[in-house]
């Protein structure tokens, strides 16, 4: 398990680098397209460019030298340590993110095999926490979480508890709904009361997306988590100056490791909670 959770961790690197190129080359794409014949020629030159981009080609390479990579190095982690964290050619640093990404997703992955056994809860939830690692760091990268991940989650979620392998199809068709307009509401009620904007439509959809995965019970749980979570750390980020006040935070980590705690500790924590009430 630590060897297959390495290995996804590389992939997610490589959806995490890309994917967000491709959907901005799809952007202009469209955007072109919608301006008319003036921009025609741009219009191709977006569409060449989408197709020559996407998650297999062109090869892994550095973004410096544009220097092919060899087969050993791409052994996630392994190969991050026997090239001391720089390229081999040119000895460019390798960002940080590469190995962090991959030893969390083998961590992940062998703590949630521990945690649950061998099945195919284990199949799915390996599944929905890989893509949570993939959309916490496109989000933090962009503030972004792409639809092409979050729906598809959505929809994976309620198939899954259609065979109750995690809750009940009941219970994951209300928190996916729940989710969602729950958030809706309080996007457009925050709107309306200050005319900003304080959460985007990708949250709106992650926090469905786990209601559909782990059921309406967990989302208060998740939402508390992912606020509290939030808060302190913009706090500590505030104090230390090295957030601007007015800046934009990406919730998407916060409820993406909410959603962890839920999947993992939610019933125990629940039941710790009811217990410290006396109910």
């Amino acid at each position: 398990m630590l060897l297959l959770g390495a290995c996804i961790g590389s992939f997610l690197n490589v959806v995490i680098l890309r994917l967000p190129v491709m959907l901005h080359n799809e952007w202009q794409l469209q955007c072109a397209e919608l301006l008319g014949k003036e921009y025609a020629g741009n219009s191709d030159q977006n569409a060449q460019q989408s197709n020559r981009f996407n998650l297999s080609f062109p090869a892994s390479h550095c973004p410096k030298c544009q220097h092919p990579l060899r087969a050993w190095h791409n052994i996630p982690i392994l190969s991050y340590i026997l090239l001391l964290g720089r390229c081999a050619w040119c000895k460019e640093k390798i960002p940080w993110r590469y190995p962090l990404v991959e030893i969390l997703t083998a961590a992940a992955t062998v703590h949630l095999a521990w945690h649950m056994g061998v099945g195919w809860p284990l199949v799915s939830c390996l599944f929905l926490v890989w893509s949570l690692i993939c959309l916490t760091a496109i989000d933090i990268d962009h503030q972004l979480l792409p639809d092409n991940i979050t729906i598809p989650l959505v929809w994976a979620g309620l198939l899954v508890n259609y065979f109750g392998l995690i809750t009940t199809l009941d219970s994951a068709l209300i928190g996916a709904i729940a989710g969602y307009l729950g958030f809706w509401v309080v996007y457009h009620a925050h709107h309306k009361l200050t005319g900003r904007e304080g959460l985007g439509y990708g949250d709106f959809k992650l926090l469905a997306a786990l209601g559909a995965w782990l059921g309406w019970e967990m989302l208060p749980m998740i939402v508390l988590v992912a606020s509290i979570s939030g808060t302190i750390l913009s706090l500590m980020m505030m104090v230390s100056r090295k957030l601007d006040t007015r800046a934009p935070v990406s919730f998407g980590p916060f409820l993406a490791f909410g959603g962890w705690l839920a999947l993992v500790w939610g019933h125990e924590i629940t039941a710790g909670y009811l217990k410290l009430l006396n109910f």
